[in-house]
């Protein structure tokens, strides 16, 4: 005998099972298949309405088997076939405020005395006594309320109810809850009807139903069958089972084969030993149901669902993590996103609050920033500043005396005006060697200075000045200034092209004047003259002021002070002459760093080439980036050159590099500030020649002093130690903070020590101080303040900013300092008035405020400022179900306030404006109970990204075309788009 089975030489259908016979084989079709076995076609178990599979409700056919579903509102029961009512009410009570009432195929939410039902159905709003219609206690509609334009009342019903002929009252169909009805239901004029599967009774109570007992079927089937096919029935029933008789014994689909009854059940379940029984397989146990975070197992299915921070995808198994960070407003600054969570960064300077606001830190309230004397805070920074007659130190925090200098040191070179004649043409050139600096005002107007100014006026931009040798200079300083014209040019300074330079042969040097200080502006903005015709030309105007010092060597018995000075003032005055008539046939350069800078040009030439940045800014991809410190701008090359050794620049955008003091060469290329200069600056470099914290020297290098007792330092290269204060004495020398002080007292965080009156004083109202034994408190990041004082961490500091008018089409309205918690007696008021034949749309992801505040905390929305004005929302509490709701006005006057008591994250409500021609299906959807009932709906009100493309559509509604059909069935779950399907065609039928 061949096993042809074996073989694969039969050619039995590819549902059948092949069984080999002594000499053959024979076919057999597989459960849920009829035919021969050569032919096998599936039996759809669905196709006999009456029977319908013995599902209540839905059966669906699938290839060799069939699975039952249930409407909204029931759930499969363990039979896989009968369905039974959902509770909703014990899933966070439904997600109504106040009551919710269970009823068979759904749930309704009410209200307590004094409150009644909001439009979304879910929300209560407390009921005023007096006032306007919709807003009064005896309104008189079931279900929602509206105003009409004469000021009257009309009624309307939530969908899947019908508007009585009182046109008050409110009559349920079928569409609502399957009409209240376990199984079937049938619309007629009394209201719906209820009915049973033909394996089940109805109840008494007109609703529900239950299994007949077995005899009752029997008793049915001998009524309704002859006396004939009774005796077969008895005949066959003696031999062998049959699936007429109680189903075969089966749980489920019972089949006659030549060989007695085979009972198959429908998927999600399996067959048990005794042949019979079906039992609901529980997905979850093997590989977790193919979920990737939780799987919840379901009668005859399961459910997956992921971790927070995760989002289910519509394969409705993989959980992807949320990539926070996409969305818009998420950080202030850097956002980093991690698997299920984020982290927002703040740039340096800034602290964060409210868990993803970036504040500017006030340096200066952390022991005045560590300043000798005054501190001023600035965004992101601080800077010490000196009182007159000192200036800052090194190490920009201590002051020192003015007339400090460095005796060893060489001078710093002076500028240097040098003019000659070629030919009958004077040109005249400023050499600028030390203490330069390059501020660029504004696209046609720059200001240069050259030098050090004896006395440093406020005028004078603040900037760091190489440390000048002893001057010898006996007498104030000469003083002049200068205004100059250049027509048909612009204040650009760039460099004198290579041609021009050659040009100019060296002539015998007719002036030569040294100067102490030259602070030089540029501007050719244009200025609109009154009353004449303003001249179509390009003029820029120079203004100059120079100061030249006098020295004692050049005084002699020939020639007295007042004789020096007058001579001086003659060279000088000589030189502006001859700088005049340069600057007139623009011959004047500025030399810096070897290179030669014109001063103003012609526009013809001013659209060469690189010149399409400023000078001190280079191209890079595409944009012009100023040169960093610790390099300078040269024009010769058009690029970014770091600073030699033995010069630094601490200034962006600068033109040449500073000499270091010790002037030895020494250092490090590319110095970024005169602590990197070479000599006994190399030393600081390395934190070796700096002074360590507890100690300190006249200029902050060693050798160095240890602070005396009562006294101490907390940071290196310092020249002076702070006092204790109050007469209190440290533990030991070199002490390194304030908690190194013997305090009288030992203050908590949230306190800060007096030492005066020697106690320790909560911190006030917008600052805070989270360590131990402190003797200041850190000012709120920002515009932030804290609820009350004594306030012990930054995440007390909250900002109060919040309301307004918002956007025309889509917005948010934000609790202030969300997603922090909000302060306490705080007001906001926000205003929406969309444009004409605009509705709102509202969704309430989620809102958290304390339960036990006694709705202290409450935010409201309705139509005026007026309490009795049209309300569409009011809450005082945690609602983490979110809803979606139509203003019931067309503008909203939107509250929120909070009282001293408890705080809560508060609320990020994304609202949208629609066409009203919408009206009606937008309130169809928000007010249908599907929306709401799985979790999968819940996430999708919760998801920003989903909720940000429907408002879009909403507001944009050619946006649409935007998304393609694949890019929707990614977004949305198959339920989530069939609800809306089922909505847009029931509202579109009429036009077709």
């Amino acid at each position: 005998d061949v096993d042809e089975c074996a073989e694969g030489t039969d050619d039995c259908h590819i549902d059948a099972i092949c069984q080999n016979t002594p000499k053959s084989y024979k076919c057999i079709c597989k459960p849920g298949y009829k035919g021969e076995g050569k032919q096998c076609e599936d039996i759809d178990e669905c196709e006999n309405d009456f029977y319908n599979g013995g599902c209540v409700h839905e059966c669906i056919n699938i290839p060799g088997n069939y699975r039952c579903t249930c409407y909204d509102g029931f759930m499969l029961a363990h039979d896989g076939h009968n369905c039974l009512d959902v509770d909703e009410c014990l899933d966070n009570n439904g997600g109504c405020q106040q009551i919710c009432v269970n009823t068979m195929g759904s749930y309704e939410c009410q209200c307590k005395e004094g409150f009644f039902l909001s439009d979304n159905q879910h929300t209560c709003i407390h009921r005023s006594i007096e006032g306007m219609n919709c807003m009064n206690k005896d309104h008189g509609c079931a279900h929602i309320c509206r105003e009409t334009p004469k000021g009257g009342v009309a009624c309307e019903c939530r969908p899947g109810f019908e508007l009585a002929k009182n046109q008050k009252d409110c009559k349920l169909t079928c569409n609502y809850g399957n009409g209240g009805c376990q199984h079937t239901c049938d619309d007629t004029d009394t209201g719906p009807v209820c009915g049973c599967h033909q394996k089940y009774a109805l109840h008494s109570d007109g609703r529900t139903c239950i299994e007949k007992d077995e005899a009752a079927i029997e008793s049915s089937e001998y009524n309704a069958t002859s006396v004939a096919d009774v005796d077969k029935r008895v005949k066959r029933r003696l031999l062998m089972e049959t699936c007429a008789v109680n189903n075969g014994g089966c749980d489920r689909t019972c089949k006659d084969t030549a060989t007695g009854v085979r009972c198959s059940c429908p998927v999600g379940f399996t067959l048990q030993p005794d042949g019979k029984t079906c039992k609901d397989i529980d997905e979850c146990l093997v590989n977790n149901g193919g979920c990737d975070h939780f799987c919840r197992n379901t009668v005859g299915s399961f459910e997956c669902s992921c971790q927070k921070g995760y989002k289910l995808l519509t394969d409705e198994r993989t959980c992807q993590d949320i990539d926070e960070c996409s969305f818009e407003r998420t950080c202030d600054h850097t956002c980093i996103n991690y698997p299920g969570s984020f982290e927002c960064l703040c740039h340096k300077g800034y602290t964060l609050y409210g868990l993803t606001h970036c504040g500017d830190i006030d340096e200066c309230s952390i022991s005045n920033g560590s300043c000798d004397y005054g501190c001023l805070n600035t965004m992101g920074s601080y800077e010490c500043v000196c009182p007159p007659g000192k200036k800052l130190h090194w190490n920009r925090k201590d002051c020192v005396e003015m007339v400090k200098c460095l005796p060893n040191a060489k001078a710093a070179p002076k500028a240097q005006l040098v003019c000659s004649k070629t030919g009958g043409i004077e040109s005249c050139f400023l050499s600028c060697p030390s203490n330069t600096l390059f501020v660029p005002d504004s696209e046609n107007s720059y200001t240069l200075s050259c030098g050090v100014p004896v006395q440093q006026g406020k005028a004078q931009p603040k900037r760091n000045v190489t440390l000048p040798s002893c001057p010898d200079s006996l007498a104030p300083p000469i003083k002049q200034k200068a205004r100059f014209k250049i027509k048909d040019a612009k204040c650009h300074l760039r460099p004198r092209s290579k041609e021009k330079t050659k040009d100019s042969g060296k002539q015998p040097v007719s002036d030569n004047c040294q100067v102490t200080f030259v602070n030089l502006k540029c501007d050719s903005s244009k200025k609109k003259r009154r009353g004449r015709k303003s001249p179509s030309k390009e003029v820029s105007h120079i203004t100059a002021e120079f100061e030249v010092e006098m020295k004692a060597e050049e005084v002699s018995d020939t020639c007295n002070i007042d004789c020096v000075r007058k001579r001086m003032e003659q060279k000088l005055q000589t030189a502006i002459k001859t700088l005049r008539k340069s600057i007139n046939k623009q011959q004047f350069y500025i030399q810096f760093s070897g290179t030669e800078y014109e001063v103003a040009q012609k526009p013809a030439k001013a659209t060469e080439g690189h010149e399409a940045c400023s000078t001190g800014q280079v191209l890079q991809d595409g944009k012009c980036v100023t040169c960093s410190t610790g390099t300078f701008y040269s024009g010769e090359h058009n690029q970014c050159v770091p600073c030699s050794p033995g010069t630094y620049q601490d200034t962006e955008g600068q033109l040449t590099c500073e000499p270091c003091p010790s002037n030895d060469g020494q250092g490090v290329a590319g110095a970024r500030n005169v602590s990197q200069c070479g000599g006994k600056f190399v030393l600081i470099l390395k934190g070796l020649g700096q002074c360590s914290p507890g100690h300190y020297s006249a200029d902050g290098f060693k050798p160095c002093t240890v602070c005396p007792l009562g006294t101490y330092q907390p940071e290196p290269g310092r020249t002076l130690c702070f006092p204790c204060g109050g007469g209190l004495v440290t533990k030991y020398e070199g002490a390194v903070s304030f908690q190194d002080c013997e305090t009288k007292v030992h203050c908590s965080p949230g306190h800060y020590y007096n030492s005066t009156t020697h106690r320790c004083i909560r911190c006030p109202v917008g600052t805070y101080q989270p360590e131990f034994g402190q003797n200041y408190c850190i000012t709120c990041p920002g515009n932030t303040s804290t609820d009350f004082d004594g306030s012990t961490n930054v995440t007390h500091c909250k900002n109060q900013h919040c309301g307004g008018e918002l956007g025309d089409y889509t917005g948010y309205i934000e609790s202030p300092n969300y997603p922090g918690d909000y302060p306490a007696n705080v007001e906001c008021i926000w205003n929406i008035n969309p444009p004409p034949k605009r509705r709102i749309l509202i969704v309430v992801p989620e809102i958290f405020l304390p339960i036990e505040d006694e709705c202290g905390d409450v935010l409201v929305m309705r139509k005026s400022a007026s309490p009795t004005s049209i309300t569409t929302y009011e809450t005082c509490q945690t609602y983490e179900r979110p809803i979606a709701f139509t203003s019931r006005s067309r503008k909203l006057w939107i509250q929120f306030k909070s009282n001293e008591g408890n705080s809560g994250k508060g609320f990020q409500v994304p609202y949208v404006t629609y066409d009203e021609d919408y009206q009606q299906l937008i309130e169809d959807i928000v007010r249908d109970g599907r929306l709401y009932a799985s979790e999968n709906h819940q996430e999708i009100l919760k998801d920003k990204k989903l909720i940000k493309a429907l408002f879009d559509v909403l507001a944009h509604p050619q946006n649409y075309f935007k998304y393609t059909a694949q890019e929707s069935k990614e977004m949305f779950p198959r339920s989530f788009i069939k609800l809306l399907r089922s909505k847009v065609s029931r509202f579109l039928r009429p036009y077709k």
